[in-house]
């Protein structure tokens, strides 16, 4: 059967500190948070990068495409969630003392995003208004979120060891990562229409159906600590913080990895564009670019 490996194409210095989080903007530019030293990048198709300066302390960790046009991001510590259109307008939208972290476009075109400090789920219209809802638990760090294919918001709880799902008018369900401790962070709907989520404290990756059925695919190095992912052409990207390295997945579960050249480079979240090719922020100061090569292997099999 033949499934894709990963090949690394290059790695991109950018100026400033931490790239964190990328994704694909409207104007097929490469952003990037630069959770470092506090700003957001643009590489444009040519290969240039370019950096909007934000407060040097607020901690801009995840970004994504809002329902405006314009990339939509969190600051971690300075507690706020950030607007910036494709030629650098910014507007931020103060919180509580909450700890914004992961955020995602909701099914409802407004932005979504997890509370890591106060156990929260937050939503931000276009408009500016603010709804915060509450989740079941106590310090369950919710981290990652995503829109899933049921029209529901799915999220990570890093330490409830659980994956949470939440319609729009805030009603909870939660569903127990069968291995114990596993610190579930990223998490993204997969081509098979199910959600996909690494485990960064077991080395998984785990895989679960809008009917709450879980199904872990244990990594070659199970230290890796996987950290992002996000969904390719029939199959996932993932990176590897704790292995210097990126991975794919099949959804039948065959997993492929390669390593970075740049040492401890600290591989943290990722992004495919519209010609396949997977994008990912280094915190080492780069940005790498992935293509999904085909190779001929058997699939793997769950734990």
């Amino acid at each position: 059967m033949t499934s894709p490996h990963p090949v690394l194409i290059e790695e991109i210095p950018v100026p400033g500190s931490g790239p964190y989080g990328i994704t694909i903007g409207p104007d097929g530019g490469v952003w990037y948070t630069l959770e470092g030293s506090g700003g957001i990048g643009r590489l444009n198709p040519e290969g240039t990068p370019h950096t909007y300066d934000l407060d040097p302390d607020c901690g801009p960790t995840v970004l994504t495409n809002g329902p405006d046009g314009a990339l939509w991001f969190t600051e971690y510590r300075a507690h706020r969630i950030g607007r910036i259109t494709t030629d650098g307008a910014l507007t931020e939208y103060p919180l509580d003392a909450c700890g914004p972290y992961g955020l995602t476009l909701g099914p409802d075109d407004a932005v979504w995003f997890t509370e890591t400090v106060t156990d929260r789920i937050g939503r931000l219209a276009a408009d500016g208004t603010l709804s915060e809802f509450p989740l079941p638990f106590t310090e369950c760090f919710p981290s990652a979120i995503t829109t899933g294919p049921d029209g529901a918001l799915w999220f990570t709880m890093n330490r409830a060891n659980a994956i949470g799902r939440m319609t729009t008018d805030g009603e909870v369900d939660h569903y127990a990562v069968p291995t114990a401790d596993s610190g579930p962070v990223g998490i993204t709907t997969g081509p098979d229409g199910a959600l996909w989520f690494t485990e960064i404290a077991a080395g998984n990756i785990g895989r679960i159906t809008t009917d709450g059925r879980i199904t872990e695919y244990p990594l070659p190095d199970r230290t890796a600590r996987p950290h992002a992912i996000s969904a390719g052409d029939g199959h996932l990207w993932f990176t590897e913080w704790g292995g210097n390295g990126v991975g794919i997945i099949t959804t039948g579960g065959r997993i492929s990895t390669v390593g970075l050249k740049t040492p401890e480079s600290e591989p943290h979240g990722l992004a495919v564009d519209a010609d396949g090719e997977c994008w990912v922020a280094l915190e080492r100061g780069l940005l790498a670019r992935f293509a999904a090569a085909a190779d001929t292997r058997s699939e793997g099999s769950p734990s």
